[in-house]
């Protein structure tokens, strides 16, 4: 009986995950001396992680110079055919090489290799032949050697490239946690994205101070406070003891609770109203942490104030929003 179509690309793809989670599976075995040796070395480097591979081990080895660079070991990738026509300029004696190549015995790769010694530059390699021209040359070889490339054939680089990229990102997160490196050391590196957003900025770089920021005596109407907080456009307005100190906020929630009750608009007073003190926020604080502090007390408001308790200024979720971090 003939297989359907269908259940023939699901079993080619199971086989080909089942054939590369036992890639993986055995490269456990390999995290040993080697592999700590390996991450010493570039632990103890002055310069940075040159990675270098061609075809789809260059295409793994760009990801993986990629991944080392954002969690906190200076590395970027070179092409090595163009290493042999220029690019090796790039390459300082305080660098240290990481060379990738299923065989071992990539020409690109073998040509540089007198280069990289006369310069006195630390060799890493990672290969799938333990006893090739490039491991024996290496300070140190990482074994990604694989049983059966995941291509039916035993042709295309399957297996053997995944096994490569799960050694690289062991190898980077070994280094960053070796490193000490955090996640606003993350964030450093990826300041355009919304990790960045979430633990660079601070309350202080969104929110709304002067001019922008409505504020109200105790003593003030409860008409009055409408018409502040209205020109000021927050659905919120800080309320100031006589010494300049926060006494309360009151928001559009406050205002509906009030109508709720049958307070009458016309006579109230903010005082009467509103919620005292309230949770505030700090210049300096993330504005991540801002966003905590509203979603725990499920607030849309925060007054930000100085050390002696005066307002400086304010923010709510639109900001948040606005700002990214949400």
């Amino acid at each position: 009986m003939l297989m359907s179509p269908s259940n023939q690309f699901i079993d080619s793809a199971q086989r080909t995950i089942r054939l590369e989670i036992e890639a993986i599976e055995r490269l456990k075995p390999r995290i040993d001396a080697h592999f700590v040796k390996a991450c010493e070395l570039i632990l103890a480097s002055k310069g940075r992680v040159i990675v270098v591979g061609i075809g789809k081990s260059g295409h793994i080895g760009n990801k993986i110079a990629a991944t080392l660079a954002s969690t906190g070991t200076a590395a970027f990738f070179v092409h090595p055919a163009e290493a042999s026509h220029g690019d090796m300029g790039m390459i300082t004696r305080d660098d240290l090489v990481l060379a990738l190549s299923n065989s071992g015995t990539t020409n690109e790769i073998i040509t540089l290799l007198p280069l990289i010694k006369r310069l006195g530059i630390t060799l890493i390699s990672m290969t799938g032949n333990p006893d090739s021209i490039l491991a024996k040359a290496a300070s140190v070889n990482l074994d990604t050697s694989v049983v059966h490339e995941a291509c039916p054939l035993n042709l295309a680089p399957t297996s053997s490239t995944t096994a490569s990229l799960v050694m690289g990102d062991a190898l980077a997160i070994a280094l960053l946690e070796a490193r000490g490196f955090t996640a606003e050391d993350f964030a450093f590196s990826h300041p355009g994205g919304a990790l960045g957003r979430r633990l660079l900025l601070k309350v202080e770089d969104i929110m709304h101070t002067g001019e922008q920021l409505p504020q109200v005596t105790r003593s003030t109407s409860l008409r009055e406070a409408l018409l502040v907080m209205t020109q000021k456009g927050l659905g919120m307005t800080v309320v100031l003891e006589n010494d300049g100190r926060l006494a309360g906020i009151f928001t559009d929630g406050d205002l509906r609770r009030a109508l709720d009750k049958g307070v009458d608009v016309r006579f109230a007073h903010i005082d009467e109203l509103m919620t005292a003190h309230g949770k505030t926020a700090v210049p300096d604080m993330l504005a991540a942490e801002a966003l905590k502090i509203m979603e725990d007390y499920k607030i849309n408001a925060l007054v930000v104030t100085d050390a002696n308790d005066r307002p400086i200024g304010a923010l709510n979720m639109h900001d948040l929003l606005r700002a990214g971090v949400m």
